[in-house]
């Protein structure tokens, strides 16, 4: 079996490239489980958000009672899903007011923007308390919230300025963000974009397909993730090289 931390990096790259879960909540007033399929994003830390509107069901769920889980799963192109990753995560729902959360789940969701502002909106996070892993025979795993959360300690610069980096390299280096695609993730051939950076990596996507770019080392500040981003640019073109 692999060693944990190599199955809590799986597990945290799941997360970062779904585009929707399964959102499991306690309905009211019953107490009985109760699920539903929401569209996903992923805080600055990889914690899940979602946009959920007060007339759904879930929602009223969330407000009496906010413990919840959400299915993530990645067993799509599995000719046996039950050889394929999914993981459960578990936690208390919590709505959010932040702009970089909404910023976050919009460059996910841009179809979003049409609803996001009505009155009956909101975005949530969960906010984990631990999960459950399971990649296969042999790749069952609980993981505490620690194993799957990435620490924003010393990264308060990267964050203010991630708006600015991720518009400027999808504006100025689109074919940079393509080179990643193709080859660190195996991704097809596209005008893909990024949605977000952290200190571990960054996000980029191609209508619902998303990948997690991972760096060599943390990144704190916006100089620091220029120069990984070109350092990984540069790596992509010399892969690319006959």
């Amino acid at each position: 079996m692999p060693a944990k931390p190599e199955i809590a990096a799986d597990a945290r790259t799941l997360v970062r490239r779904a585009f929707k879960g399964t959102l499991a909540s306690l309905d009211t007033p019953s107490g009985a489980p109760y699920a539903s399929l929401i569209t996903l994003a992923t805080d600055a830390g990889g914690a899940p958000l979602f946009l959920i509107s007060t007339l759904a069901r879930h929602t009223r769920n969330l407000v009496e009672d906010p413990r919840a889980s959400i299915l993530i799963d990645g067993t799509d192109a599995a000719a046996d899903p039950l050889q394929g990753a999914r993981l459960t995560l578990s936690g208390i729902a919590e709505k959010v007011h932040g702009e970089a959360e909404r910023r976050r789940f919009l460059a996910r969701h841009p179809e979003a923007e049409l609803y996001a502002d009505f009155p009956d909106f909101s975005f949530w996070r969960l906010a984990l308390e631990g999960a459950h892993y399971i990649g296969g025979f042999g790749r069952i795993v609980d993981l505490a919230a620690s194993d799957l959360l990435v620490s924003l300690d010393g990264a308060e610069a990267l964050l203010e300025a991630e708006p600015g980096i991720v518009e400027h390299m999808n504006d100025d280096h689109a074919d940079a963000i393509a080179l990643y695609a193709l080859a660190f993730t195996g991704g097809d051939p596209g005008p893909w974009r990024m949605t977000g950076i952290d200190p571990d990596g960054c996000d980029i996507a191609l209508g619902p397909d998303g990948r997690r770019i991972s760096f060599a080392n943390r990144v704190l500040t916006p100089g620091d993730a220029r120069k990984e981003l070109v350092r990984l640019a540069e790596e992509a073109r010399a892969t690319a090289e006959p």
